[in-house]
């Protein structure tokens, strides 16, 4: 997929949410605690090109020492995205600059690390570059800045056997297996707008790639953005956007062996298009869904056995709206998590700039941040994490220094 049409796909997302959340405001309006004596502080403003990123749509990563890492989707020397690493002062260092040929392009999933510091993630566009731009790279860069390409994923006139752009991070095990997905590809051409409905991955640490599960429409789902979560028996589970027997989307299991099975689809009246990482705590799987037949999102428990779901939360538009981030988890069972619009709905065109959010262990909501669209940023894609203290970090996409259009985001840290 190339980097255009990678990022028309984004644009066209961010314009119907827009329309979806005014018919959800309408509709319901709830008002929601917001929360007093939090401080929010920006911890860094990306400039874009050159000598910067921009862009940044991926959840953040902790070292040992508390410095975050991250990737942006543009800036750069060539626009193409970036790898950087921020100190605990807010000295940022962009590690790796793509130049959009066969070293990839959009970094759009977070990282992960190995024992010695060297972080991998994947690109969705770029590495083979024969045809449409490549269907995306599996990378490593070293503490030192170098990247290995380790995979590139193979496209044959617009076709992407071995599956295409992996817009998610990855999952790696104690072996040093990684674990995926694509949103796009497989062995279903003809089928999913004629890319394939995408796929689960194995890479091992010879470069050899497997495909554990090729998607298809129904009764499976499809479109699969969000990255995994594995269990100490070493399944995985996973949602797509689509699919599912209702159409909706699913949340899925998939065995050591790759037997998927579907834990829930859901029906559109109770949430729809999960498109987050899930969380996984005793037994016991969070989440949540873009928007809803009656809701712009929700907040959902479910058993990971499947059967058994709870829906904790449904978001109407001040309280925040479409929640396309995962959630993070404290010590006491609260959940954090943001939402890329809602809010402060005279911001951002009345649709608002997004909110910081957090969900007690008895499901009342208390706003911690409704962004304004201004210096602090707007629309936080991705998730939170959360320190030792209890200090939350995340990403706002956009806003911040407006050497890019519509601003180039930034990283922020808030102190509940």
């Amino acid at each position: 997929m190339t980097n255009t049409l990678q990022h028309s796909i984004s644009k066209m997302r961010l314009g119907t949410a827009r329309v979806g959340m005014i018919f959800a405001v309408v509709i319901a309006l709830v008002m929601a605690q917001l929360a007093q004596g939090q401080t929010f502080t920006v911890l860094h403003n990306f400039t874009g090109y050159p000598n910067d990123g921009a862009y940044p749509e991926a959840r953040l990563l902790f070292d040992a020492a508390g410095n975050l890492y991250g990737t942006t989707e543009g800036g750069g020397a060539s626009g193409n995205g970036t790898v950087f690493k921020l100190s605990k002062t807010g000295h940022e260092t962009v590690l790796y600059t793509f130049a959009g040929g066969t070293d990839g392009s959009v970094p759009a999933g977070g990282l992960v690390p190995d024992q010695a510091g060297n972080l991998y993630g994947t690109t969705s566009g770029g590495g083979n570059s024969r045809t449409n731009g490549g269907g995306g790279t599996i990378f490593k860069i070293d503490k030192n800045g170098n990247e290995t390409v380790l995979f590139r994923f193979t496209s044959d006139k617009n076709h992407f056997p071995d599956g295409a752009d992996p817009v998610a991070g990855l999952v790696r095990d104690a072996a040093g297996n990684f674990y995926g997905t694509a949103q796009q590809g497989g062995y279903s051409k003809g089928e999913c707008q004629e890319y394939g409905c995408g796929i689960v991955f194995r890479l091992d640490k010879q470069g050899k790639l497997t495909i554990l599960h090729g998607f298809r429409p129904s009764p499976d789902g499809y479109d699969s953005r969000a990255g995994l979560v594995r269990d100490g028996a070493g399944n995985l589970y996973g949602v797509t956007i689509e699919g599912g027997s209702n159409g909706y989307g699913t949340v899925f299991k998939l065995s050591k062996t790759g037997k998927e099975t579907i834990l829930y689809s859901f029906s559109g009246e109770d949430g729809r298009s999960p498109a987050a990482r899930l969380l996984l705590v005793a037994g016991k799987l969070y989440g949540t869904t873009t928007s809803g037949k009656t809701s712009c999102g929700t907040v959902f428990e479910l058993d990971a056995k499947g059967g058994n779901v709870t829906f904790l939360h449904r978001f109407a538009g001040q309280d925040g709206c479409f929640p396309w981030a995962g959630l993070a988890r404290d010590s006491a069972g609260n959940l954090y998590g943001v939402t890329e619009q809602g809010g402060d709905l005279s911001k951002c065109s009345g649709s608002g700039c997004g909110v910081v959010f957090r969900l007690s262990t008895t499901g009342e909501e208390t706003i911690l941040h409704a962004f304004s669209g201004g210096s602090d940023g707007f629309d936080p894609i991705r998730g939170v994490i959360l320190d030792k203290a209890g200090n939350l970090y995340g990403t706002a996409a956009f806003g911040g220094d407006t050497s890019c259009i519509s601003g180039c985001g930034t990283v922020w840290k808030l102190t509940p």
